[in-house]
């Protein structure tokens, strides 16, 4: 059954503000709530149409009264994020990761009215180590739990979410992991490394990465929104990029850096706020991290429109990054590649 009031949270950023906005385009949907504890800027504002903004911290109690007020019966929290703000931003993001989300799901227990739960979760919460298998499913733990950052924010969450499943019965959750967000309008921690000059990676490693495009991003939290879809659920595009690879087709330069200067070059581009790594974000990039989305495609319904490789190269365009690399020397480089590949099946 189609849900009648949504209130979608971080509102503010991408992913939630033109979330907000396909809801609000929705004419099968009486009423969308945006929540946030800044608003969003004027033209996402703009493109929410008749979303009504409600600015609120979900870490506080009193979201509860937003929630039942307002007889919200589907709750999207899409405001987990990996993106720390400002000189205190990891214990800001940490705070609401974890707090906000334990406030949320306790709004949700006491409202008679909700009826469906879609979080945005992370790929994340796999880790990223030397014994990790060659794909990911969704039954599957980590190898190495992490200890620290995003990723162990969003074990907890999903934690707080499964508890709330319990308690709840009556209520359709919906857990989707997401790989690695891309696009020419989504700013993120990946975004930011790739738009890089010289793009410092570990030397002696050459992660698999695995990538979604923002709008297939957009479209699965939709469709978990409109439809009866409960479980948990890979989401990431067909196909993964080594990490040179996909640096050279960003037309950039790589410098490989020691294992043990990692944690001063993460400091230095953190200090620089240029890029700021966390640890576990910096073993991504020695190890990658492949998801298996057979799930998503069979039960979920839902099949990515670009594949990992295409999500990145339209990245790469729509941010109109100058290559300091020639693409046609980067393209040759690849065809002789596989050619040398192919020579020796």
């Amino acid at each position: 059954m189609a849900p009648k009031v949504v209130l979608v949270t971080g509102c503010s950023r991408y992913l939630g503000g033109h979330l907000a906005a396909r809801f609000a385009a929705n004419p099968d949907i009486d009423r969308v709530l945006g929540v946030d504890t800044e608003p969003p800027s004027r033209d996402l504002l703009r493109r929410m149409g008749r979303a009504e903004f409600v600015r609120a911290d979900i870490r506080n109690p009193l979201i509860a009264k937003v929630i039942s007020t307002a007889h919200v019966d589907t709750v999207v929290h899409a405001s987990v994020t990996a993106n720390p703000a400002g000189p205190s931003g990891r214990t800001v993001m940490k705070e609401m990761n974890v707090i906000g989300t334990m406030q949320l799901l306790a709004a949700c227990q006491k409202s008679p009215h909700v009826r469906k739960l879609v979080v945005k979760s992370t790929s994340a919460v796999y880790g990223s180590s030397s014994r990790d298998p060659a794909v990911f499913t969704e039954d599957m733990g980590p190898k190495d739990l992490p200890s620290s950052g995003y990723a162990k924010d969003a074990v907890e969450v999903e934690g707080y979410v499964r508890g709330f499943a319990r308690r709840r019965p009556d209520v359709d959750v919906t857990a989707l992991r997401f790989t690695n967000f891309i696009g020419p309008r989504i700013d993120t921690v990946l975004t930011r490394y790739f738009a890089l000059p010289v793009v410092p990676t570990v030397m002696g490693y050459d992660a698999r990465v695995q990538l979604l495009h923002s709008e297939d991003a957009l479209a699965v939290l939709e469709r978990a929104a409109l439809h009866d879809l409960p479980g948990v659920y890979n989401v990431g595009g067909d196909g993964v990029l080594m990490l040179s690879q996909a640096i050279r087709r960003a037309g950039r330069i790589s410098l490989p850096v020691p294992s043990a200067a990692v944690p001063t070059m993460g400091r230095f581009f953190r200090g620089a706020r240029l890029v700021d790594f966390s640890p576990d974000q910096m073993r991504f990039l020695n190890w990658g991290r492949v998801v298996d989305t057979t799930l998503l495609k069979e039960e979920f319904g839902f099949t990515p429109r670009w594949t990992t490789q295409q999500a990145f190269d339209d990245y790469v365009s729509g941010r109109a990054l100058r290559p300091l690399v020639d693409p046609e020397l980067v393209a040759s480089v690849e065809r002789g590649v596989l050619d040398l590949a192919a020579r020796f099946r």
